[in-house]
């Protein structure tokens, strides 16, 4: 009898032993979501034998790991084994899509998001994710039609529509949709300045005046405040003053322009002022839709790692950029 009882003791504390370094599993889970993945990550659906399950969040918790520190190809390994414990899960689909679209393959990144879609069709951070593919793809018009889904479900979300509609040059739109979110008392401190900029922005023909040098520009933008007169300046001044002073007017009146942002933190970079460097970069990085930018802006932000001797996150941009062959 003793022996007896003294296995089923043995076994109770073994099944406890499972529950508990599952409860671990979970704990870290949800922390790495919270804390560096947001809430675009899916947890995984509880419908396996407790040792399957333990097996499949080992891998995803070692996929989610590895995608953190930008060795996306292993992350998607070990998603191919999550894969055969749990097929067709929406939150392995998930992954192995945003995976593929930091290894630049748009193709597989848009094919994941479809499937994962699928079974959640609604679902806010799937669906943001598939405008990232979207705008990664140059394809503006579904990226626009897709947040006007999310809109739909989460009103909140339309501050990202205006950036949308100007990076698709649809300003009439952008200044619509800025004046309802104003009447609604919703325009944040960015948005309000886009609004500013749109509003001060001349349609007018373009001059026939032909500009001449570096001062005429000069004389032309501070007289009207145009961002194509802006843009040449930025483009032919050699003097990091002036490229410094015009492109930091840029950021003020046209926060959405990802060039003004570029130039700053370019000229700040060879000033060695690294620090203000990387956060101008990082402000900016957000409104580049086209790869040969972003590939520019992630060789700036190399640069400036680099002077602050972070050596592994200058690497971590080399390889961002190397990626956009560009």
């Amino acid at each position: 009898m003793f022996l007896i009882r003294v296995n089923k003791i043995e076994l109770i504390e073994k099944r406890q032993f499972i529950i508990y370094r599952l409860a671990l599993f979970s704990l870290f889970y949800i922390l790495l979501s919270l804390k560096t993945f947001s809430q675009d990550s899916i947890p995984a659906k509880k419908d396996l034998t407790e040792e399957a399950e333990l097996k499949f969040q080992q891998f995803f918790f070692k996929a989610l790991s590895q995608k953190a520190i930008g060795n996306h190809q292993k992350a998607i390994e070990n998603l191919e084994n999550c894969n055969q414990i749990l097929p067709n899960d929406a939150s392995v689909f998930f992954e192995f899509s945003k995976n593929y679209l930091s290894l630049n393959n748009k193709l597989l990144a848009k094919e994941y998001i479809d499937r994962a879609l699928k079974k959640d069709s609604n679902n806010i951070w799937m669906l943001k994710h598939l405008v990232k593919v979207y705008q990664k793809d140059n394809n503006l018009s579904n990226a626009i039609e897709i947040q006007q889904k999310i809109i739909a479900i989460n009103p909140k979300e339309r501050g990202f529509l205006v950036k949308l509609y100007l990076y698709n040059r649809d300003y009439e739109k952008a200044i619509s949709l800025l004046n309802s979110l104003a009447k609604d008392g919703v325009l944040d401190a960015n948005l309000k300045n886009i609004k500013r900029s749109l509003e001060n922005r001349k349609v007018a023909k373009k001059s026939t005046k032909k500009i001449q040098n570096i001062t005429d520009l000069i004389d032309d933008f501070e007289r009207e405040k145009k961002y194509t007169t802006l843009e040449k300046i930025l483009k032919i001044s050699k003097e990091n003053a002036v490229l410094l002073k015009y492109s930091e007017q840029g950021i003020t009146l046209f926060p959405a322009q990802p060039f003004v942002y570029f130039v700053h933190g370019k000229t700040l970079n060879y000033q060695k002022n690294y620090k203000k460097a990387l956060s101008i970069l990082e402000n900016g990085i957000d409104f580049v839709i086209e790869d040969k930018m972003e590939a520019d802006f992630y060789k700036q932000m190399a640069k400036a790692h680099k002077g602050l001797g972070n050596s592994n996150e200058e690497k971590k941009y080399q390889l961002k950029a190397k990626k956009l062959k560009i």
